[in-house]
This record gives structure tokens, sequence and C-alpha cells, in this order.
């Protein structure tokens, strides 16, 4: 596939005129997804999806069209539209393709034939043992609500009339379930996953554990007092607080006045022990690719460093309103312009593991699951403010669990409050790393 997708994208590419710039971007998708319920197969959905993509942009004007098929007639016609949305739309001095910059991409291992080869009865056997596995893990363990497989092998290529040719292709699988856990009347749940490139490399056991765990755990529960005290975000946690930060360093965020950190490149705005890395070039990230949605090599960007903040992310219009350069960040899809995004954030890890870090805690929580966080989150002040679970700190040691209270601050004080990160780095399914970080001081609010 991966000749026939250029090809189609060249070939678009091929019929632009002297006087325009013209963009093809061609994707190819396959998706498995596995639900198993009471020993049985809920849903099995296997999906198969192509479109095109295609910019055109004449005169500072651009116009983009897409289609969900590769069939060669349709490709004039994409091609048509987005030359009749270009003479609607209006001038923009910024508006222009990406060309050439040098940055050579670099050669990843992300892709594993494992995942087509594998036969659908065996993946419908990852999601039923899955579920078996976790009802074994304890007595308490009452039901499953979900216990589901997924895999997805995604390609796509770029081609554009001014020298970008790029080509990516990567898989990945998960396993994810949700366990029920009841104790005298009182039900709580826990999820648990493992993710891969190829099936071979998921941990079933560890799935069906990890969520027994984070549901049994839970039993008993009360509403803590309102107080503030020390807070420890588990790497779960803190992978979602990463891709809210993540977001505001996007120079599109900044160029709309939608950022806290506008303004604000070369101060300190974290604690000196906070180095914050987008590098979408880790193979051990979930979303690693070699190249972005504009087919630019992508990199390892470092937008915090010491605390002090280094810089923002940028895709080529970014770039050329703030007269800087792409960071190799574009994000997009087929159907979609380029935006701008983290691909695979991650704090540098520290030294200790999380048992140490927790050991010298007197009175804190370990803030397991949060609820609400993107929604409660204002981007351009920083104010914060979500409901959480998790479990009381007392003389460095995990003791009763808490549920039903909020955590509140700014993201700005939270970045200097930071005190410790874990040396547990894990790559999860999202776009972001999560590792065990304490946080001097938050505000709680219970009872």
């Amino acid at each position: 596939m991966s000749a026939e997708l250029i090809e189609i994208a060249e070939l678009v590419t091929s019929w632009s005129d002297s006087d325009e710039q013209v963009e093809a971007v061609v994707t190819s998708d396959r998706e498995t997804e596995v639900r198993a319920y009471e020993g049985e197969i809920e849903s099995l959905t296997v999906a198969e999806s192509q479109g095109i993509g295609v910019r055109v942009i004449k005169d500072g004007r651009q116009g983009f069209a897409y289609a969900g098929t590769l069939e060669e007639n349709e490709l004039l016609e994409v091609l048509s539209e987005a030359r009749d949305n270009a003479s609607f739309a209006s001038p923009d001095e910024f508006s222009g393709l990406a060309v050439p910059d040098g940055v050579e991409s670099v050669s990843l291992d992300v892709y594993s034939d494992g995942v087509n080869s594998l036969a659908t009865s065996k993946k419908i056997d990852y999601a039923i043992e899955l579920e078996k596995l976790t009802m074994a893990t304890d007595k308490r363990i009452s039901g499953i609500e979900s216990s589901e497989y997924t895999d997805v092998v995604s390609e796509s290529a770029i081609a554009t009339s001014t020298g970008i040719r790029s080509y990516s292709k990567e898989s990945g699988c998960c396993l994810m379930v949700y366990a029920l856990a009841e104790e005298k009347g009182e039900t709580q749940t826990g999820f648990g996953f493992s993710i891969g490139r190829n099936p071979e490399e998921l941990d079933v056991a560890k799935a069906a554990s990890d969520a027994s765990d984070r549901a049994t755990r839970m039993l008993g529960s009360t509403k803590p007092k309102s107080e503030r005290l020390t807070v420890v975000l588990d790497p779960w946690v803190s992978a979602q607080f990463l891709q809210i930060v993540g977001s505001t360093l996007s120079a599109e965020m900044v160029l709309k006045g939608r950022s806290l950190f506008a303004d604000r490149l070369g101060e300190k705005v974290a604690s000196p022990i906070i180095s914050l890395i987008d590098d979408p070039t880790n193979p051990q990230a979930f979303t690693a690719t070699e190249t972005d949605g504009e087919g630019l090599a992508t990199r390892r960007n470092v937008l915090i460093e010491n605390g002090e903040l280094k810089m923002f992310l940028h895709n080529v219009w970014t770039a050329r309103k703030a007269a800087s350069a792409s960071t190799g960040s574009a994000i997009r899809s087929y159907a979609s312009t380029p935006g701008v995004g983290i691909q695979a954030i991650s704090l540098k890890p520290g030294d200790r593991n999380p048992v140490d870090l927790i050991a010298g805690i007197d009175n804190g929580i370990l803030i397991q699951s949060v609820t609400g966080l993107h929604s409660g989150v204002n981007p351009i002040s920083g104010d914060f403010s979500t409901g959480a679970e998790g479990l009381r700190i007392s003389n460095g040691e995990l003791s009763e669990p808490l549920r039903e209270f909020t955590i509140g601050s700014t993201i700005q004080k939270m970045l200097k409050d930071v005190s410790e990160i874990g040396n547990d780095l894990e790559w999860l399914p999202m776009s972001s790393a999560g590792s065990t970080v304490v946080i001097n001081e938050l505000t709680v609010s219970g009872s």
C-alpha cells in the first residue's frame, strides 16, 4: 500500500498549475475493536478507511477539500473543489505549504505486522481472557463493565508541489478493562490496560491486576475534609495534566491569545526540576511518528528546561506569522487542515521510585483519577478545579481511600510547586507519558 499512497499523492500534486501550490494528504487505516461480556463477544468491529485531503494556495488564498475515497475519478474533483474554495477565501500573507527544511527524519521502528497477521479469533480470545482473569483476581470483583481489545494500522503519505514527499506507517494495539468491585453494598470501579506495537507485547495479567487493584482499594472510601496538603499525582493523572499544559504551549493558542504562557519565553515558569519535552521521535511513545501533518520531519522539542520556558510548538503557518520556524508539530487528519499540537510529551524523570517519594510525606493524598479535567481548566488564566479520588498518605504510607473531593489551583502555581518527579516514566495510550509527581501544596475541597 505504501507505494500506492505516495503515487496517489504525487499524482494529484502533478496536476498543479505554475501559479499555485498543491498539497495532497492520503491516509489508509485498518482498525479492530473487540468487546467481551460474560465470556462471549459483545461486539466486533473490523473497519478500513481511506481518504485524501487537498490544499490549494494561490495568491495567498487557501482552499481545502477532502473525500473518503481514493478512486481516481474522485481525485480531480477534490482538487477542483479545493481550487474553487480558494477563490472565495480571504488573502493571508502567511499562507503557504511546507518546503524542505533540511531536517532529516529519524527512522523509527513503529510498525509490526503482528497486528495484521494475528487472526481475528485470537483478538477475540484476548478480550475474553482479559475479562476472565480480571474476575479471578479478587473475590470482591463482582463484574466487568467492559473488556476490550483494540488495534490499528495507520499509513499516510504527503506530497506537495513545493518538494515535500513523505510516508509513515504505524501500528498499535491495546487491552483495556474496567472492573467493578463490591463490598457491603458499595461498588467502586477501576481500570487497567496494556499497550504495544505487536499483540505479543500485551500483558493480559498486568491489565487485569491493575484494574482489580484500582477498584478494590477504593472500597470503603470517604469524603475528606477541606485542607491544603501535599498531593501526589499517579502517572495516569500527571499525563492528563501534561496534555493540558502542552496544549497551552502551542503557538496556535498563543497567537489566538488563549495561552497562559503568552509573552513568557525565557521566564522561569516551573520548578527547576521540571524539563518538559515533546519527542515524537522516541519509539517508546505510543504516538511516535517520523513526519508531522505537513510532511516535515518530527523532532525532539524541549519546551521547558530546568523550569525555564524555552519555546512554543509551531506548524508552518504559525512559524511564518511569528517569524520563527516549524518545529515539526503540525497535527491533522486527511479531513482537516493542519493545526499545532503535542505529539509525545513527557517530563524528564527523576531518580527515586514512587514508594520512596511517598515515604517522605507525613500528610498527603495520592490522586489516582480525576474527572472533568479538560472542562475544568481555563487555558488563559490557568485556573483549574477537578473532581478526584485517591488514597490518604499518612506517615509515609498509603492508607484509607478518599472520594468525592476536588483539587484546585492554577497551572502556574502547580508547576512551580512540583517538588519531586518519580523515575517511573510510563508511556500511555495517549499523546503524553506519565510519572509520579509530588506537588508541595494543593487545595483539597471535601466536606
